[in-house]
């Protein structure tokens, strides 16, 4: 397995990652692997992120088959104008 050296990683910044790893009762190693993966996406996450969003888009322009048990908005002023 790889290993990552960081040198002049600033005071604040250091005890910030200190301070999350002692919240979380992990090493700072383990904590910084954990900021890793959490905001260094995998090439399989980027493929995964691309297929939900594709997926998103498909759904955001398919249409409703039926306009639900709702009446449209023309039809709700409609009827509030009648009253």
């Amino acid at each position: 397995m790889p290993t990552l050296y960081v040198e002049n990683v600033p005071e604040d910044l250091y005890e910030a990652i200190r301070a999350r790893a002692r919240t979380r009762r992990t090493s700072i190693a383990a904590e910084v692997l954990a900021i890793l993966a959490e905001n260094a996406p995998t090439p399989q996450e980027l493929a995964r992120r691309k297929s939900l969003i594709e997926s998103a888009r498909k759904l955001r322009w398919r249409r409703s088959p039926s306009p639900g048990p709702f009446p449209s908005a023309e039809q709700m002023r409609r009827e509030d104008r009648a009253r």
